[in-house]
């Protein structure tokens, strides 16, 4: 016999999560501009998905680069939000565990989390630059966050940006290079600033690039013990310059551990907690909480 209390209690659980999934809206998918972003006038042709032979989605020919908007539900929401740029070398994204892996974990923790799709400089034939159009897309995609701040329920302040790889790289631009918008713009979302309030840099390409000054936000740094040199030993060197910069930062390197982890749930590692550990750091730091 089967106790009709625990079936009571169980299809009680199984409505609760229900509910809890409905209450959480559906990500949005917003283009980064309304028309042709600028350097991509008339480019032409869909973005091109692939699966890998671990059946990851990878994305390239990223002409309209855009955003997808992970909100959590009201009733966890925290006003903290994170954008999100996945890596693949500038070549192509890999989207699954640089992004869609990701993004429901920290909205379920009140967290908005915002994937960006950037324009991509070393792919076939690329018109593109890093920082002439990657970068640009991700200051506009901040600005673009800042502008839907009061109706997406997020605290500007307590904005950061998260990079994988070449996003990394990318994410790390952001976070030095970046200004406090044209309040005379006609564009409402050029009016908006364009600095992150924290970076997360995950096994960063281009690391010996990285160089905070005291003006940089706060780090949270993560790479494998087995990642090549240039990033394994290269984000040591990151992490001294954060904290000589006086910037406050945290190093994460996981043994037994190469490149490009993400977030998997075939990782039984203890690198496959790293993104719990940046959870734990982000309400070290405040971020979780907003400021009375």
């Amino acid at each position: 016999m089967i106790n009709s209390r625990v079936l009571t209690f169980v299809f009680a659980g199984l409505f609760a999560c229900a509910l809890a999934a409905a209450a959480a809206p559906s990500p949005q998918v917003i283009p980064l501009w309304s028309g042709d972003a600028p350097g991509s006038e008339g480019k032409t042709g869909d973005e091109k998905v692939r699966l890998s032979e671990g059946g990851d989605h990878i994305v390239s020919n990223i002409h309209r680069p855009s955003i997808t908007v992970y909100l959590p539900s009201p009733d966890k929401a925290t006003g903290a939000a994170v954008l999100i740029c996945p890596g693949g070398g500038h070549r192509e994204l890999w989207i699954d565990h640089e992004g869609y892996n990701i993004a429901p974990w920290l909205a379920e923790r009140g967290v908005a989390a915002i994937i960006l799709k950037y324009r991509l400089a070393r792919e076939e034939g690329s018109t593109y630059t890093i920082e002439g159009h990657s970068l640009a897309d991700a200051q506009r995609a901040l600005r673009l966050i800042r502008s839907h701040a009061s109706e997406w329920k997020i605290d500007p302040a307590r904005l950061g940006i998260m990079g994988f790889s070449a996003g990394g790289e990318v994410a790390a631009l952001a976070s030095r290079k970046f200004d406090s918008g044209t309040p005379a713009a006609s564009d409402l979302v050029d009016r908006q600033d364009s600095k992150p309030a924290f970076q997360a840099l995950i096994y960063p390409g281009n690391a010996k690039s990285i160089a905070p000054d005291k003006n940089s936000p706060p780090a949270f740094l993560c790479c494998g013990y087995d990642d090549r040199a240039d990033i394994s030993e290269g984000i040591a060197n990151v992490y001294l310059a954060f904290k000589h910069a006086g910037v406050p930062a945290e190093l994460h390197v996981y043994t037994g551990t190469g490149h490009g982890f993400g977030v998997r749930a075939s990782n039984q590692k203890p690198s496959g907690a790293w993104l719990s550990r940046f959870h734990e750091w982000m309400g070290e730091r405040g971020f979780l909480k907003a400021s009375m």
